[in-house]
């Protein structure tokens, strides 16, 4: 939906890019402090490449989080396209448990680029916002969660996610509050009186 690029980037090129981003993600997952020379190395290009790409660590921080935010956005089509509307919803939720993770993880790493002074802002999550959106009025057509849910009240509803330790056992914890989540959506829909 972005404006379209002068040039599309050669594959080659989108391909270095998201090598970059899928190490990034990695690295200052486990260090927020990880050299941008470290995370260079380890994707395989040269300090050309990676600042061509990426000029300093905040543009680094920031488009990881964009992309994050864009793949969680985008599995909720696919997920509608290949699936009934509920378990759609329950697979989504997964994926945003896995975000959540990414962004726990990166939080210190988004802090220090978002709290400098006339640091960039955090981007606000419209994207997943809207996905949900779209997945709660396909179940709610569907009959298969109660009516007048809002993505606010959902994202709020999850939001224990984002507490959860990505150095713990999260998969199994994030499971349990989901599946918690979605009992709540169910209670109450038509479909199941």
């Amino acid at each position: 939906m972005g404006h379209k690029k002068d040039a599309p980037l050669r594959s080659d090129a989108q391909r270095n890019r998201e090598r970059i981003l899928e190490v990034a993600v990695a690295e200052l997952t486990l260090c927020a402090d990880a050299p941008l020379s470290a995370i260079a190395k380890k994707a395989g290009v040269g300090q050309g490449t990676f600042y061509r790409n990426f000029p300093n660590r905040e543009a680094l921080v920031l488009e990881i989080y964009r992309h994050e935010m864009q793949q969680v956005a985008d599995a909720a089509c696919e997920l509608l396209d290949a699936h009934e509307p509920e378990r759609a919803l329950r697979e989504w939720m997964d994926h945003l448990a896995r975000f959540a993770m990414t962004k726990a993880g990166l939080a210190d790493a988004i802090r220090q680029v978002t709290s400098a002074p006339g640091g960039p802002a955090k981007p606000e999550p419209t994207p997943v916002a809207a996905a949900g959106e779209r997945l709660l009025r396909a179940n709610e057509e569907a009959g298969t969660i109660r009516p007048g849910v809002t993505s606010d009240d959902f994202l709020l509803a999850i939001a224990g996610l984002w507490q959860l330790d990505p150095h713990g056992d999260w998969q199994s914890r994030a499971a349990r509050l989901l599946d918690f989540v979605m009992d709540g959506l169910r209670a109450g829909a038509p479909g199941r009186r």
